[in-house]
């Protein structure tokens, strides 16, 4: 990946096994610690490396790299520790998710079905990315693997909850998107003044409960989010 990237990859589409070797040799290599690299991120499927070409060849680290990834079957190997289980109240449909009736009817669903559906579905946060601390999760039943939109929507707001291809994608910023939005949390993914601005990590896993939409206004007007978290096994 040009002078000073090199990518791992575990499968050429996502799958359950390719995302948890990702997340599992990202851990190992962040506890290998070696010198010259810089920072390490997870994809779906992918470990990326930024490391000092000065400080460490291409060979030298395709080396290393190799040489870790023949000590065990990262497609079996246990998710890292330090996850957590996070509970997310949403209002889905109505205003909060003006495409829920949509999606539903594609998933074979009545609204109320649909809703039952997801927020008894508990999804691990599979990567982070195009927006700050933004989340892709999944994966969801067989129902909701719909592919996504073929036009546009113009903008959902912060706190979006959309779907499509058996992921969800939780917003971070007001943005345009190809997925349906089913739903509204007033969860923030990036917190900017934080000293951990983003909450949520890869490996991570979520419920996102249904709330009524007068609940989800009383808690969007008092500044909280009501979310929990866990400690996963």
């Amino acid at each position: 990946m040009g002078l000073s990237g090199m990518l791992v990859s575990f499968g050429a589409s996502l799958t359950e096994p390719a995302n948890r070797a990702a997340l599992a040799f990202r851990a190992a290599l962040e506890r290998e610690g070696w010198d010259g690299v810089a920072e390490s991120s997870t994809s779906l499927a992918s470990v990326y490396l930024r490391f000092e070409p000065l400080a460490l060849s291409h060979g030298a680290l395709r080396a290393k790299l190799g040489a870790l990834l023949a000590t065990r079957d990262w497609y079996a190997a246990p998710l890292p520790e330090g996850r957590r289980l996070w509970r997310i109240p949403t209002a889905y449909g109505g205003e909060n998710g003006p495409q829920l009736e949509e999606a539903a009817a594609r998933a074979g669903m009545t609204g109320a079905q649909a809703i039952a559906d997801l927020a008894a579905a508990q999804v691990r946060v599979l990567t982070i990315g195009f927006g700050p601390g933004q989340p892709y999760l999944g994966s969801l039943p067989p129902a909701w693997d719909m592919p996504r939109q073929s036009a546009l929507t113009a903008k959902v707001p912060q706190g979006a909850l959309v779907v499509a291809i058996r992921q969800f994608v939780l917003f971070s910023a007001p943005n345009p998107t190809g997925w349906r939005h089913v739903g509204r949390c007033a969860f923030r993914c990036f917190r900017p003044e934080a000293d951990d601005p983003f909450p949520l990590r890869p490996g991570d896993e979520a419920r996102f409960v249904a709330v009524s939409a007068k609940e989800m206004e009383n808690m969007r007007a008092a500044g909280v989010d009501g979310a929990s978290a866990e400690a996963l096994a």
